[in-house]
């Protein structure tokens, strides 16, 4: 079974992010989940990503990478939205990394450097119509990541919910989470360490 670290959206560590880590691990994965704001969550997506500027997005990658420092190289990084950011940076320059889960953000490779690291495989799960995830590039930069890739997937769902696998959420979609929980499982029962 893998091992995943996974980190929050801009909500922070919710319960709803603590669900889908409890649907992984109850099909036998470790899975980390570090509050990078220490505590404070929010139920306004606007408030907490206001938080995240106030603390800063560098300072929030780099507890990303503190938590990542106390596991093993060898894991699967994951994240939601926000989380998403050091998720990928960690999978593309940490050593060791088994593969990357991005839910409803992907950055261009060439924030983290040149190019995607050969036998890095990664999912990416949007909404098609999530303004978020379209309109402000991470769609075109998934479609980038899997392009030409054998081990890189990414999937759409319908509908414009950005947090749609947040449980109890007001953007909750139980049918599109159930399907990207699947798939996520079915990935990490994937992942070769």
């Amino acid at each position: 079974m893998a091992e995943v670290l996974l980190f929050h959206h801009a909500l922070g560590l919710t319960e709803g992010v603590g669900a889908f880590a409890g649907e992984l691990r109850r099909a036998g994965h470790t899975v980390h989940t570090p509050d990078l704001y220490e505590g404070r969550t929010f139920t306004d997506l606007e408030a907490g990503v206001g938080y995240a500027q106030e603390i800063g997005f560098g300072a929030l990658v780099a507890r990303g990478e503190r938590a990542a420092a106390e596991l093993p190289e060898e894991i699967v990084y994951a994240g939601f939205s926000l989380g998403a950011v050091p998720a990928q940076k960690l999978a593309q320059t940490r050593a060791g990394a088994l593969g990357a889960l991005l839910f409803s953000a992907c950055l261009p490779v060439t924030e983290f450097g040149a190019a995607w690291p050969a036998g890095v495989p990664a999912q990416v799960h949007g909404m098609d119509a999530d303004p978020f995830f379209v309109e402000e590039g991470d769609l075109a930069a998934a479609r980038a990541l899997v392009a030409d890739a054998t081990d890189r997937r990414l999937f759409l769902y319908p509908g414009s919910s950005h947090l749609f696998a947040e449980r109890g959420g007001s953007s909750y979609v139980p049918e599109a989470a159930a399907l990207c929980v699947e798939r996520a499982v079915c990935f990490l029962d994937g992942v070769k360490s």
